[in-house]
C-alpha cells in the first residue's frame, strides 16, 4: 500500500473544500506535517473562514454542527445558534420554522460534508476491494484527533436524544448513517465475490455492523473522555473483517495508511 503524503503548505488551504480535499490527496507528500485537528477543520466548518456562499442559512447549519456535537441537541438553544452564527433570530426563523427543522437540515448538511471527505479518501485507490474496506477502517482510525466532539458523529449524537420524540430528526439521522454505510457496502459486496465467501451474513449487514461498532465506540469515548476505546474498537473490527474474509493478516495485510499529526 503506497503511503499518502502531503505538503504542509497546501494542507490548510486544501482541507476547506471538497475539491481541495481531492487535490490534496494527490500531492503524495508526508502526512506527518498534518495538524492533529485536520479532521475537525473539515467537519467543523466554523473553524474555517466565514461561509463564502449560503449566507445566514449556511452559517446556521455550520453553527449547528459545531455546537450540537459539543453540547447535544437538547442543550443547544436557538439563541446560542444565532449568536454563534452571527445572525438574528428573525434570520433564523426566515430559513427554519423551528429548531427541529434546522436539525434535519444540519443532518443532511453533515452527510454532504462527510460524503465529500470520504469520497476523496485514499483507500479508494486500492484495486482489491478488501483493501478498500480495511483502508476505510484505517482512515476512520486516523480521524481520531482532537477532543471527543471533534471526531464523533453529529447524526449519532442527535439520534441518541431525539429517536423517541422527534421522528423527523430520527429519520434524517438514520438516512445519514445508513447512507454512509451503503457506500461501504459496495466494496464489501465486491470483496465477497473476489474471495468467494459463502456465509449467512450480507454486505449490507456487515456495512451496518461497522457503523454500530463506531457509533457505540463514540458513546464510550464520551463516557471516558478520550479516543482510546474507539482506537481499540476499530482494531478489533479490522481483525474481525480479516477473519471473515480468511485473510492471513501477517502475510497479506497491506501496509496501513499512516496519518500522524502535530499540534498546530
Amino acid at each position: 500500500m503506497r503511503r499518502i503524503r502531503a505538503r504542509p503548505q497546501v494542507v490548510f488551504d486544501a482541507l476547506t473544500t471538497a475539491e481541495g480535499i481531492a487535490q490534496w490527496w494527490d500531492q503524495s507528500l508526508d502526512l506527518d506535517d498534518i495538524p492533529t485537528g485536520w479532521y475537525d477543520w473539515c467537519m467543523n466548518p466554523q473553524l474555517n473562514e466565514p461561509s463564502r456562499s449560503g449566507g445566514a442559512r449556511r452559517k446556521l447549519l455550520d453553527a449547528a454542527i459545531s455546537i450540537i456535537r459539543k453540547k447535544g441537541y437538547a442543550a443547544t438553544s436557538v439563541d446560542e445558534l444565532c449568536a454563534s452564527a452571527g445572525v438574528t433570530k428573525g434570520a433564523f426563523f426566515h430559513h427554519f420554522p423551528s429548531k427541529d427543522s434546522l436539525a434535519v437540515a444540519a443532518a443532511n448538511h453533515w452527510s454532504e460534508l462527510t460524503g465529500a471527505l470520504f469520497a476523496a479518501a485514499p483507500y479508494h485507490r486500492f484495486d482489491d476491494p478488501l483493501d478498500r474496506v480495511l483502508g476505510y477502517l484505517d482512515f476512520r482510525k486516523a480521524m481520531l484527533r482532537g477532543g471527543v466532539a471533534e471526531f464523533t458523529c453529529l447524526a449519532g449524537t442527535m439520534v441518541q436524544e431525539a429517536y423517541g420524540t422527534h421522528p423527523d430528526i430520527r429519520h434524517a439521522c438514520d438516512a445519514s448513517i445508513c447512507g454512509h454505510a451503503a457506500k461501504l457496502e459496495s466494496d464489501i459486496a465486491d470483496a465477497i465475490k473476489r474471495y468467494h465467501i459463502h456465509a449467512p451474513w450480507t454486505a449490507e449487514s456487515l456495512a451496518l455492523h461497522t457503523q454500530a461498532v463506531l457509533q457505540g465506540a463514540f458513546i464510550l469515548a464520551k463516557a471516558k473522555g478520550n479516543a482510546g476505546v474507539v482506537e481499540a474498537s476499530i482494531d478489533h473490527l479490522r481483525r474481525y473483517v480479516e477473519l471473515l474474509f480468511r485473510r492471513q493478516t501477517k502475510k497479506s495485510q497491506p501496509e496501513e495508511l499512516k496519518f500522524e499529526g502535530r499540534e498546530m
